[in-house]
């Protein structure tokens, strides 16, 4: 996907509703954002909170396919991201160094 093709793929996120989650963590979601489990098959997983508009950026985008390919689309509660924890964080903060050079920063999202 890099000499500027679009995917044509479209992804859909089913939000929990609270009522089914413990009232804690969804009060430490803050709005805009979305919790994500990250983690390869024999690491232990993390939890982050990044802003749902970073699913757009096509780094995200890629971690996505990887999830559905790993998962498919059936995943039930929290999205689980299969890649090693450190390769995460890498693209996290290229893609937070990225929207920040463009004045969208959402520093309140990140974090484990």
């Amino acid at each position: 996907m890099g000499s500027g093709e679009k995917s044509s793929r479209n992804f859909h996120l089913l939000l929990p509703h609270n009522h089914h989650h413990g009232k804690k963590q969804a009060r430490d979601v803050p709005k805009g954002c979305l919790a994500i489990k990250v983690g390869s098959q024999g690491e232990e997983q993390q939890r982050f909170v990044v802003p749902v508009i970073y699913f757009n950026h096509p780094l995200f985008m890629q971690l996505l396919k990887e999830a559905e390919e790993e998962y498919g689309f059936d995943q039930k509660g929290t999205i689980t991201i299969p890649c090693h924890v450190e390769e995460f964080r890498n693209v996290r903060g290229l893609i937070d160094r990225e929207k920040s050079l463009h004045h969208h920063h959402h520093g309140g999202c990140f974090r484990a």
